[in-house]
């Protein structure tokens, strides 16, 4: 896998970034920045360091499908890391196999540092080869979504 990093500065505090970002107190927050890797893209379970959370997107036919992951660390409105361990692949959580050992063990990491009102929000993602061209192309597209969900709420 490589890391991938990606930043960009948003008009706001860091908590009101973090919250919006999660999706913590309204999850349409989360799902409309996301909405660019996945236009159902939403996620189940918990933000609390420790727990499974399930990042889902419906895919063609109509199938859910996504990742697995677990809240590797979570410091509110400073930093939150999710490593990847499985694929969701309809109800099924896939965890062991060749399916995910290309994803397994790969990490998002998310750095909120507030300066004057202003939050940077810094993104390492872990991506296999064959998402590079697609995280590269999307993953700024999604950022400015965010910016604009939270300078507009």
């Amino acid at each position: 896998m490589k890391k991938l990093e990606y930043k960009i500065e948003v008009n706001g505090s860091a908590e009101k970034t973090f919250n919006t970002m999660l999706g913590l107190k309204d999850i349409s927050t989360y799902e409309k920045w996301t909405s660019e890797f996945n236009p159902t893209s939403t996620y189940e379970g918990s933000w609390v360091e420790g727990s499974k959370i399930l990042f889902i997107g419906i895919g063609e036919g109509g199938k859910r499908g996504g990742m697995v992951s677990r809240i590797s660390k979570n410091v509110p409105n400073q930093f939150i890391s999710i490593e990847h361990y499985g694929i969701l692949d309809g109800e099924i959580e896939i965890t062991s196999g060749p399916q995910v050992e290309q994803w397994a063990g790969g990490f998002e990491n998310y750095s909120f540092r507030e300066e004057g009102g202003n939050t940077i929000i810094t993104v390492e993602i872990d991506v296999v080869d064959e998402f590079i061209d697609y995280f590269q192309n999307t993953y700024p597209k999604a950022l400015d979504k965010l910016k604009e969900v939270i300078e507009h709420s």
